[in-house]
């Protein structure tokens, strides 16, 4: 969907970090909502792939009240209701310190978006002196 729009959109790989950071670790919510599915779908993949969001089951977003407000209150979901178009959320939960201290997370560039690694110390001796 207009890869030139990608720098600008409201979920991009750059921002999904700032979001985290802002984000109050367990509690904070980020909410995506749109009418476009492809646009959806590219926001479910980049959010599923960033480890320090868990995505809230559908169950429990579509009883969240900001999800509801999203949809039908706003100009957009109300123009979107007139045209009877389809409307497609996902809501991520920031995980907590506690989690993110579990998994040992290392958020390094190439695992971005792939599978999450853990992060590892190695100790070396040169000379007598221990390095890590």
């Amino acid at each position: 969907f207009k890869r030139k729009n990608h720098p600008r959109r409201i979920i991009s790989e750059r921002l999904l970090a700032e979001y985290a950071y802002l984000l109050q670790p367990g509690t904070g919510l980020l909410y995506c909502i749109t009418d476009v599915k492809e646009l959806h779908d590219w926001h479910v993949s980049k959010c599923d792939a960033y480890p320090l969001l868990q995505r809230i089951p559908p169950s429990e977003a579509d009883a969240d009240p900001c999800v509801q407000a999203m949809r039908v209150k706003t100009e957009e979901g109300q123009k979107v209701e007139r045209n009877r178009g389809s409307k497609y959320h996902a809501v991520y939960r920031r995980i907590s310190m506690e989690q993110e201290e579990t998994l040992s997370l290392r958020v390094t560039a190439s695992n971005f978006f792939g599978s999450v690694e853990t992060a590892t110390t190695t100790t070396t001796t040169v000379n007598g002196d221990h390095k890590e």
